[in-house]
């Protein structure tokens, strides 16, 4: 058996984002998560009917892809490394997409997921977050500031591409 962080499930009330990781997160692999770089793990909930198409005997809900953040809407084409964000008290900014691992697999119960991962661009997005603090359903996620000249979270998924 492994051991992982990967299964999320809705909560109630607010999270604290810090600087590292999510307050009362499990991360358990410090190496691949957590951290400066990767404090947060953000996937869009309009990335979800495309799961729900390809694995339809699974309830798919808000956190199913380990992410900590259910954003109503992210489109990776459009987000660009360095970019910067308010979400609730807290501002957080975009470092690098997530690459998928074995236990995406195993949480959806079919390896094959990892592929079909891979040969889309819904990646989801890892953020630092530069100022800590709490963050709430139905916050607003807003832009503060786009980077320039900087690649977006597709690109550099694709071209990380095995």
């Amino acid at each position: 058996m492994h051991h992982t962080g990967i299964y999320k499930s809705p909560v109630e009330g607010p999270l604290v984002l810090g600087t590292e990781d999510v307050e009362h997160d499990i991360v358990i692999d410090r190496k691949h998560h957590g951290g400066v770089d990767q404090a947060v793990y953000a996937y869009g909930w309009n990335h979800y009917d495309f799961w729900r198409a390809l694995y339809p005997g699974l309830i798919l809900d808000y956190g199913f892809l380990g992410e900590n953040l259910t954003v109503s809407h992210l489109d990776e084409e459009n987000i660009h490394v360095g970019d910067t964000y308010q979400l609730g008290e807290t501002i957080i900014q975009v470092t690098k997409p997530r690459q998928p691992c074995f236990k995406l697999g195993i949480r959806f119960g079919n390896p094959e997921v990892i592929n079909q991962f891979w040969n889309s661009t819904k990646s989801g997005v890892y953020f630092k977050v530069l100022k800590t603090g709490s963050v709430n359903v139905n916050d607003e996620f807003k832009l503060l500031e786009k980077a320039l000249n900087s690649p977006s979270i597709a690109q550099v998924f694709l071209s990380k591409k095995r």
